[in-house]
């Protein structure tokens, strides 16, 4: 047993030690945040509460995800090869836009991709209609599927989707799974280990591979892709669980939206599985990489794929270049709304010279931190003329935004820091005159089934709820 005298003198050491590790950490803070406000909230926590504060920066403190940094800055690796032939062909095959506006080489430029043409797509306005598109595509498949999801439930629709994947395995289809094993905690084990029998590929997504990102849980794969023959992909904001197809007693209808895509731009959706597929195994599997016009593709289309391992801030530049071009409308649907402070001064500018500036968001949360801080943007944006709504038939977990009729984008992004800067997000930008047309419907029709929020809806509150929502601010760099 220790004696007084030793305790002392361990509390002695350990104290002056802890403090100054948080000392350290706060400089490395100071010296790495993204973002101001983040770099001031992990510096006064861990200088000040460093016996706590040290073991949350160890978890969710980074904002670099170096191991992935390291196999997209090599220019020797085979992945690297596979881009630069595709982008050899695209140009031999003319499949790549002649011409494009300053706003669009500013995209191309930030998404390091090129706009390509002869594209097609099918809008997927719902669950139960995006999961019969995917299970088609499955069921056509002749050499291999490519699936990837954030989430995947051993439920309902969990259970169809592993049922048509084993099927086709046994058909002699090549299958490859990767999943977040964060986002996916609840997956059972013998849910992988079914496919695996099956000679199915499977992987998580090993956000936690690496000597420096043993204990983080910052950097998540929140892309939802799935890939046939390297002829077709669907993208969009659907995971898979019961809910997704409003099968969840809690939250009802599920308010979504996916897209099918056809044509060249098949390959770089391919192209970014393969590089998540790569970090997490290693192994670069045998696809197809020939690029193919759509049949009776016209559309051209570009892909932002984005994450913590991109020099820039791809995600929320992606944002800002959007909201800077709009003219006369910007109109953008996500879960959540806690923009960072570029984002929110590109939309105060918008709104101020005068365009039509709407964001939509879902009156019924699933976080509910995320939820009381998206009340703290209603005295910034209101005043000037930024409507928000409130989506209230159901749930509403799209990701979408319009700007004027040149371009409407799908993806996994949503409007707040994790999307920004910690997550992997894929987005798909379109300039179709039609397709922008069948998204302004669909928002359309989606204002209608929401109501429009007011100041009072605020600062009627009591002293508590406000409180509560400033508190909930506090957290947005990290949410």
């Amino acid at each position: 047993m220790l004696n007084a005298d030793m305790f002392f003198m361990i509390i002695a050491v350990v104290v002056p030690l802890v403090e100054f590790l948080g000392i350290i950490a706060a400089i490395h803070a100071v010296m790495n945040a993204r973002t101001s406000q983040g770099a001031i909230a992990w510096g006064i926590s861990l200088v000040t509460f460093p016996w706590l504060a040290l073991i949350f920066y160890a978890i969710f403190g980074r904002n670099k995800f170096r191991g992935y940094v390291l196999l997209r800055s090599s220019k020797d690796n085979a992945i690297q090869h596979v881009i630069d032939k595709c982008r050899a062909e695209a140009v031999e095959k003319k499949l790549i836009r002649e011409e494009s506006s300053t706003s669009e080489m500013a995209l191309t430029r930030l998404a390091d991709s090129p706009i390509t043409s002869f594209n097609k797509s099918q809008l997927l306005v719902n669950g139960v209609e995006t999961f019969r598109a995917i299970f088609e595509g499955i069921e056509s498949a002749k050499e291999y599927i490519l699936v990837q999801f954030y989430i995947i439930k051993d439920d309902e629709l969990g259970r169809k989707l592993k049922a048509r994947l084993i099927r086709k395995a046994r058909e002699k289809v090549k299958v490859y799974f990767l999943y977040d094993e964060i986002g996916s905690y609840q997956l059972p084990g013998d849910y992988i280990e079914e496919m695996q029998d099956e000679g199915i590929v499977t992987s998580a997504f090993h956000t936690t591979k690496g000597k420096a990102n043993h204990f983080q849980l910052n950097f998540r794969n929140h892309r939802k892709i799935v890939i046939v023959d390297g002829k077709s992909a669907y993208v969009g904001g659907h995971n898979v669980g019961d809910e997704y197809v409003s099968k969840h007693p809690k939250f009802g209808v599920w308010r979504d939206t996916h897209v099918k895509v056809e044509g060249p731009v098949v390959k770089l959706v391919q192209y970014c599985f393969i590089q998540d597929w790569y970090w997490a195994t290693s192994h670069i599997p045998d696809l197809s990489w020939e690029l193919q016009q759509a049949e009776n593709g016209v559309e051209d289309a570009l892909i932002v794929a984005s994450g913590p391992a991109d020099s820039l801030e791809t995600c929320s530049l992606m944002f800002v270049q959007a909201i800077h071009t709009a003219k006369e409308r910007i109109w953008i649907a996500s879960p959540y709304f806690v923009p960072d402070g570029q984002v929110l001064s590109a939309l105060k500018l918008a709104a101020l010279r005068g365009v039509d500036v709407r964001i939509l968001i879902p009156e019924k949360p699933d976080h509910r931190t995320v939820y009381l801080a998206s009340f703290s943007y209603y005295e910034n944006t209101l005043p000037i003329g930024i409507k928000l709504y409130r989506y209230t038939d159901g749930f509403m977990h799209q990701k979408v935004f319009l700007v004027d009729s040149d371009c409407a984008a799908v993806g996994t992004a949503n409007l707040d820091n994790r999307s920004f800067r910690l997550n992997f997000e894929l987005t798909l930008l379109n300039y179709d005159l039609s397709f922008i047309k069948k998204i302004e419907d669909m928002l359309n029709d989606d204002f209608s089934r929401s109501r429009s929020v007011e100041l009072t809806d605020y600062t009627k509150r009591s002293f508590f709820f406000k409180l509560a929502v400033r508190s909930a601010r506090l957290l947005a760099p990290i949410l």
